[in-house]
């Protein structure tokens, strides 16, 4: 279905046309006639297919731009999402009147209290900043029509649920409530019974837990090989640009010391940087202006960077859906992306259940980590995992003499 065919104003068709955005994706097109009918909706759909825009076109629609209040409150786990979201809303929104704006910690409180005070109609929050300023009587959510939580299932998680249930009891008159997310386990799919009213469940997840136009590549290495072969894999590879993910802050720091004299435009991010510092790294990522970026899991949900080709993990994701949230950085709006994970001995059993519960089909480079016997994909095969051109690329490729497939590919 075309935008044109929904009725929109022609201030939001005419940016959105603008944008570049003519025909909605799957999850707009399933989504939108059920928010703007005002139903409850707990949506889940694979990372990178346009959820962000499914929930801010019609929450712009529903703003009365007379009324100088918060109308629409979107709740984010982490800082970046939150400016991402806030971008989105700015850009479809621009002719409206409607006006968004982010609130999140490690930025001046005082700031963001004028900013509302003055005029905000669509307010993107993180929990603890919102929870601050409703303490401190800046936000009211007393004209609030529509909640939305976006990556649903973290803020349903532990870490943020008390926060969660504090943010819904303050909103005791009737109002709508969506839920998004890429991921949700059951449990997390129990609680939100407790936020939806006879909600409209839509999921447009595949059996597979990460998008098709997304191979996934492993490799069996001892620790102390991987820098090494790290390196040779940025010389050798034909890599848009990267995000290597550790698990840790400490890891990111360390492994960009020893790599910042031979990755060209190298950068890091991760919680412990100042927020300021992030969001330039952030922009600079997104204007390419950096081309390999490590990161800790603050940069593996949600965000979207529409020129990743390759994503990294150094460390195998503690949490298995985290590995879904990492590779979901690339593949994204059906663009073509490659996945390299380092595995070492400990990692097997946690591997075998990624590949058993996401039903990943696994490519190994070099030796086969869970059948060794097997060995690893042939020459011919890594040699095409290890250019990239034949499937991050439209240009053909020449024809390999025979005896060349049969010959282990470099650095695998």
């Amino acid at each position: 279905m075309k935008f044109s065919e929904l009725g929109l104003p022609p201030t939001i068709l005419k940016v959105l046309y603008s944008m570049g955005y003519d025909e909605m994706t799957p999850i707009q097109e399933a989504t939108y006639h059920v928010i703007s009918a005002g139903h409850d909706i707990c949506a889940l759909a694979e990372t990178g297919t346009g959820k962000t825009a499914a929930c801010a076109i019609p929450l712009i629609q529903m703003v009365d731009t007379k009324l100088n209040a918060i109308q629409g409150l979107i709740v984010v786990p982490t800082r970046e999402l939150c400016l991402q979201y806030v971008s989105e809303i700015q850009k479809i929104a621009v002719k409206t009147g409607v006006v968004p704006f982010a609130v999140y910690g490690g930025f001046s409180k005082q700031i963001q209290a004028a900013k509302i005070r003055h005029e905000v109609h669509i307010l993107v929050a993180t929990p603890g900043r919102l929870i601050d300023l409703i303490y401190d009587g800046i936000v009211t959510l007393g004209e609030v029509k529509c909640v939305i939580l976006d990556e649903a299932d973290e803020l349903l998680n532990v870490g943020f649920l008390s926060d969660i249930e504090f943010i819904m009891s303050c909103l005791v008159h009737e109002h709508q409530t969506m839920l998004f997310s890429a991921t949700m386990a059951d449990d997390i799919k129990k609680l939100t019974e407790t936020y939806l009213r006879d909600p409209q469940h839509i999921s447009l997840i595949t059996k597979q837990a990460s998008p098709k136009s997304i191979e996934h590549y492993f490799k069996y290495i001892h620790p102390n090989a991987k820098q090494a072969d790290l390196v040779d894999y940025f010389q050798t590879e034909k890599i848009r640009q990267a995000i290597i993910f550790c698990n840790a802050r400490h890891q990111v720091d360390r492994l960009f010391g020893s790599l910042k004299k031979q990755v060209k435009d190298l950068e890091f991010i991760h919680g412990g940087l100042a927020q300021e510092k992030r969001t330039s790294i952030i922009r600079r990522f997104r204007q390419q202006k950096i081309h390999a970026l490590i990161a800790t899991d603050v940069a593996g949900r949600g965000l979207d960077f529409t020129h990743v080709s390759h994503i990294i993990n150094w460390d195998f994701p503690r949490e298995l859906l985290q590995y879904t949230h990492r590779t979901g950085r690339t593949g994204r709006m059906g663009r073509r992306g490659l996945a390299l994970t380092y595995i070492a001995k400990h990692d097997l059993s946690n591997l075998r259940k990624l590949l058993q519960t996401r039903k990943l089909t696994a490519h190994w480079l070099g030796k086969d980590g869970l059948n060794p016997e097997k060995g690893g994909e042939s020459g011919k095969a890594q040699a095409r995992a290890k250019t990239g051109k034949k499937r991050l690329s439209r240009r053909r490729r020449p024809r390999r003499r025979q005896s060349a497939s049969k010959a282990p590919a470099s650095g695998a």
